[in-house]
């Protein structure tokens, strides 16, 4: 990999190579087992950044990222293991069939059933999502309540406008592959859904990515159902950001490369706190 920079409080963030604007951007890998390990690295952090949050409901909710070396594999927590405990050794390998791969899988060997149906079908169908995320979270489940997608109410919620759908059938726990391409199907080619009376899914070309436009998203729904019960209060209705702005907006907030940059801050911080950054032993590749 060619060498992460450090800032100022000695936080790696991304490789010393620079845009025109002179902008940080994502590392790249010559060693396809320094790349997986990287990922596996980052997909511990996203959890445990989620945890942070407060993400978590129980055993409910779950992140993958796909295997630099096979594709047609994920990584995924184990189930029932809370989101902050989890760390590289502990995921799972899975491939599209739900089988997880024994070599290079973690010691718990409990796979969520609606993680694989869910994630399996986004990941086969959209060979350009690195990494998707679903989970429980508190305004994201009473906004899916509603059955309607996000307006652009503030420039934070353009980044998601004519970029999200609308999953409108809650057919309980996700348990079979018709209901998970039924989401995948739904999702198209869009970086996020509303599953209704359920939650968000995020999916996107990064962890970074994917975290951010989570975290993003999360808040675009308090904001709009507070927003929508001041303006009731007052006998209105809530403010939209015209359709042209709105798409030119999205057109800057939305891109993946913009939502990676975005999200390296809550991995920054995570490292600051935890004290612990990637570093890779060539000398364990074959355990991985």
């Amino acid at each position: 990999m060619t060498a992460l920079s450090e800032d100022a409080n000695n936080i790696s963030t991304t490789r010393t190579v620079r845009d025109r604007l002179n902008k940080p951007l994502p590392p790249t890998f010559s060693d396809p087992f320094e790349h997986r390990a990287f990922l596996k690295f980052r997909l511990a952090q996203a959890y445990r950044i989620f945890a942070k949050y407060g993400y978590d409901e129980g055993v409910a909710g779950h992140i993958t990222v796909r295997d630099p070396i096979r594709p047609d594999c994920y990584w995924v927590n184990p189930w029932g293991v809370h989101f902050k405990l989890i760390q590289p050794e502990m995921l799972l390998l899975v491939n599209h069939e739900g089988k997880i791969q024994e070599k290079e899988s973690g010691p718990s060997r409990f796979l969520n059933r609606a993680a694989y149906m869910i994630h399996s079908a986004i990941h086969e169908a959209r060979p350009d999502v690195i990494c998707a995320a679903h989970s429980h979270t508190t305004y994201a489940k009473a906004f899916s309540a509603l059955g309607v997608l996000l307006d652009p109410i503030t420039m934070d919620s353009c980044a998601f406008y004519e970029d999200h759908a609308l999953y409108s059938e809650f057919r309980g726990i996700v348990d079979d592959r018709e209901e998970g391409l039924a989401i995948a199907t739904a999702l198209g080619s869009k970086k996020a859904a509303i599953l209704q009376n359920h939650g968000i899914l995020v999916a996107t070309q990064s962890i970074e990515a994917t975290i951010y436009f989570f975290i993003s998203m999360e808040k675009c729904c308090q904001v709009q159902m507070m927003a929508d019960q001041a303006a009731a209060a007052r006998g209105q209705r809530t403010r939209l950001i015209d359709p042209e702005t709105a798409a030119e907006t999205q057109k800057i907030l939305a891109t993946d490369i913009g939502g990676w940059f975005d999200g390296i801050p809550e991995f920054q911080l995570l490292e600051h706190e935890e004290g612990s950054r990637f570093e890779y032993l060539p000398a364990h590749k074959e355990n991985m």
